[in-house]
């Protein structure tokens, strides 16, 4: 997998101050895409293990409230293969930090049914994660206004409420991760 850019201070992809990571390749390609050049697959640089070290060092302050994936696609089936083995990483590391991922895919519709984006990594990838804003970018309901999300048909969900729910929960924009103790 390639990935477009790192960015190691975010305020604008979730609440706080996070290290968002902007993976390369995407099929939607949506009107009016914010960042076209990722819909490229070989777009980038290759996220190689000392990538993954460097994110997991910039996650260690406890200013940086957590992790966020973008696109590009994060769910097309060759980003979850790269991408399942270091959210294992990341959620070993550090438990209490949230990880939120934008997709473009609908959860209840392309991600838990059969579809071009759900492969063997699917469901243990949507368990690593806290927050999915799902949904294409449709440019005639683009809203600047909007928290977390570029148009108004796109959705931020609470994924553990949604799986143990079987049906899409909204987040609350109050959710918090605990530290494993003891």
């Amino acid at each position: 997998m390639n990935f477009a850019t790192i960015k190691w201070a975010d305020v604008a992809n979730g609440p706080g101050v996070r290290v968002s990571l902007f993976v390369s390749g995407c099929t939607h390609h949506c009107p009016g895409c914010f960042n076209e050049e990722a819909q490229d697959f070989h777009y980038g640089r290759p996220f190689t293990g000392a990538e993954e070290d460097n994110i997991l060092h910039a996650l260690a302050p406890a200013h940086i409230k957590g992790l966020s994936l973008l696109g590009g696609e994060p769910f097309e089936p060759d980003n979850q293969r790269s991408l399942l083995p270091f959210l294992r990483r990341v959620k070993e590391k550090y438990p209490q930090k949230e990880i939120w991922c934008y997709s473009g895919y609908v959860l209840e519709e392309e991600l838990w049914k059969p579809s071009r984006a759900r492969c063997e990594c699917t469901d243990e990838m949507l368990s690593l994660l806290d927050v999915l804003v799902d949904g294409p970018f449709v440019e005639a309901k683009k809203d600047l206004n909007l928290r977390f999300r570029g148009s108004s048909n796109q959705r931020i969900l609470n994924v553990p409420a949604s799986i143990a729910a079987h049906a899409p929960v909204l987040w609350d924009g109050e959710m918090t991760i605990q530290p494993i103790t003891g």
